[in-house]
């Protein structure tokens, strides 16, 4: 019989958060899910399969009911904040929205990752923290989730030099059909991107084959086997 595998996906109730639940739930994984909007995370609850425990990632206390079992195989860290939309300039751009942001998504995933590598490392397992090519790329107006995304990177490629037993990837999904990403482009026509739904099977992908710890792209995984 084969054992059940524990994930957390943070972030689970719109977008590539909740693809991914569904993705791991079909693949026989149990998934706890979380999200600040509770009647969106307890939709996405029944969608998928997961099990919703509603919260804010930058709250100490959320963070200890998420990690309150003894068994975990994968930790997934995609809730993001973009910060100020319409996207400003970085001379612009006000610094109370930055720490913010900062918190969401650098603060957030290393307390989370502190909290869980004592049991990702019995399990041998696996974080993935999703990125973005603005963390690599000079776009304007990007420069404060940019920013936060290369800090992510730069913590993850440290941690996964600091952690052998447990593989730590970023992950960068490339541009999808996103509600953070239409705030991003406020009246655009975003229907060109691709739905979230076509690139959960990489993360999926990606914690079957674990290539070695780094920064990997959606589009990297399409010849792995």
């Amino acid at each position: 019989m084969t054992e059940r595998k524990y994930a957390i996906v943070t972030g689970g109730s719109l977008g590539l958060g909740r693809a991914v639940a569904a993705e791991l739930v079909q693949h026989g994984w149990e998934v706890v899910i979380d999200g600040r909007d509770s009647h969106a995370l307890e939709e996405a609850a029944r969608r998928t399969g997961a099990i919703a425990i509603p919260g804010d990632v930058t709250d100490e206390s959320h963070r200890a009911r998420l990690l309150g079992g003894d068994r975990l195989d994968l930790l997934i860290n995609n809730a993001s904040d973009l910060g100020a939309s319409p996207l400003p300039p970085l001379e612009n751009y006000p610094l109370g929205v930055l720490r913010s942001v900062f918190e969401t998504n650098v603060v957030a995933p290393l307390a989370l990752i502190q909290a869980a590598l004592p049991a990702l490392r019995r399990s041998g397992g696996a974080v993935v923290n999703v990125t973005s090519d603005a963390a690599v790329e000079p776009y304007p107006g990007w420069g404060g989730y940019g920013a936060s995304k290369a800090a992510l990177d730069q913590m993850s490629a440290v941690l996964a030099a600091e952690n052998d037993a447990v593989r730590i990837w970023s992950f960068d999904p490339g541009d999808m059909r996103t509600r953070m990403h239409q705030a991003a482009f406020p009246g655009e026509d975003i229907g060109d991107r691709p739905a979230p739904e076509t690139v959960a099977p990489y993360v999926h992908r990606l914690v079957v084959e674990r290539p070695p710890s780094g920064r990997v792209r959606a589009s990297d995984l399409v010849g792995l086997r």
